[in-house]
Formats: C-alpha cells, sequence, structure tokens
C-alpha cells in the first residue's frame, strides 16, 4: 500500500511528493524545496516517519520542479531519475531561476533515465511511468493502476494544465497526451499534480474549461 504525502514549496508553489510503503521504503518525486525551512520541513517528515527514500525522480525538469535536487541527492544519497529527453531542460533550469531571481544550485551528479512503459517497484507495489509530453519535451507521470493514482507533474492540474509557451512546450503534443495517456485512466483515478489541490480524472473530464471529454 502505498501512501501519497506532499508539500508545497517554494514562491512558485510547486507539489513536491514523498510516495512511501509500510515497510518505509521511499520516492521523492519533483523535489522543488527551494529555502532552507522548507528542505528541513522535507526532512523532518522523512525522519520522523521512519523512511527511507531509493529514488529522486523528476517528473520534468522546469526550474520549479528541481530546485531541491541537489539537496536531496545529498541528503538522502540518492542519484536522479528522468526522461532523456529532460537532460537538456535540467542543464537551462539554472538559467531560468536566474530569470525570476530565484537562483540555486543545480544537481550536477549521474543521471539514470526513465523510458515509458517502465515499472518502478516500490516494494511489492508496481508504479507505471507514463509519457505526458507538451508541456516540457521529455514529461512523465507516475501512475499506479492498483491504487488508482497519478503523479502528474504539469501534465494536468485542477481545471487546467500545464503551460505550453515555455521552451519545449508543444500545445497540441500536451492535448495528445492528456487524451490517450490521462483520460484513457479511470474516472476515480486520483491526480496528483505539480500545483494545486488534487483531482480526479473525471472530475476534470467534465470540469476541466480547457478541456472537452
Amino acid at each position: 500500500m502505498i501512501n501519497v504525502h506532499y508539500f508545497t514549496f517554494s514562491p512558485l508553489q510547486e507539489n513536491t511528493y514523498v510516495l512511501s510503503n509500510e515497510k518505509g521504503q521511499a520516492l521523492i518525486i519533483d523535489a522543488g524545496c527551494y529555502f532552507t525551512n522548507e528542505e528541513e520541513t522535507l526532512k523532518n517528515y522523512i525522519t520522523s516517519s521512519n523512511i527511507k527514500p531509493f529514488k529522486l525522480i523528476n517528473t520534468h525538469c522546469h526550474l520549479d520542479h528541481v530546485f531541491g535536487n541537489k539537496w536531496a541527492a545529498k541528503t538522502f544519497k540518492l542519484q536522479l531519475h528522468l526522461n532523456p529527453l529532460e537532460e537538456q531542460m535540467l542543464q537551462w533550469a539554472p538559467a531560468s531561476g536566474a530569470m525570476y531571481g530565484l537562483t540555486f544550485q543545480n544537481y550536477t551528479g549521474p543521471l539514470n533515465f526513465l523510458q515509458p512503459g517502465e515499472q518502478l517497484q516500490l516494494g511489492s507495489d508496481v508504479l507505471q511511468i507514463l509519457f505526458t509530453p507538451g508541456h516540457s519535451p521529455g514529461s512523465s507521470s507516475i501512475s499506479s493502476e492498483a491504487q488508482k493514482f497519478i503523479v502528474s507533474g504539469d501534465a494536468l492540474d485542477r481545471e487546467s494544465f500545464g503551460r505550453t509557451d515555455l521552451p519545449g512546450g508543444n500545445h497540441n503534443q500536451l492535448l495528445q497526451s492528456i487524451r490517450t495517456q490521462l483520460f484513457t485512466l479511470p474516472d476515480d483515478t486520483v491526480v496528483y499534480s505539480g500545483h494545486g489541490q488534487p483531482t480526479t480524472i473525471g472530475y476534470e473530464k467534465k470540469h476541466n474549461p480547457f478541456l472537452n471529454a
């Protein structure tokens, strides 16, 4: 059984996720902690919950999703996992941060590449990597078929979806990703997005003003 816990970090209000199981194994997804107190919040949760992260994952590598990569990797002795098409986005992130006055130290360690359809094991639980590009060239979503939830990055938000006017964005590609990868999931699938509150696939089909089911 996977427990999903999230924190909203940084001036850009990004959601950082910790997925853990009853044996204390955990994944950190989109480490967006920017300030020292946010790093301490994440560390204290992991320590007090007696869980041990074994993978650090990016759904995509826009600046707000990678602020905490270097810190998390060093603190928990992790390496970064991402789609290969996001490597360039990761390299660009500090320059993007400087444009917004949000300077940070980027992760520079080993990269482990996730492939569409790949399965991730969290103990006895299985997660699947879905390829959901459009917001970013290599955007991925992490799905649990058994527990009916998906961590969507910025592919789909409550009553919205990720902007496509940033470098590497593609509006038509994102719509295609939503329709073929996300809207094919059961309506009661919970969507944990990169910003805002959780939603469900069924709710977005009915109420997302930018999408027609």
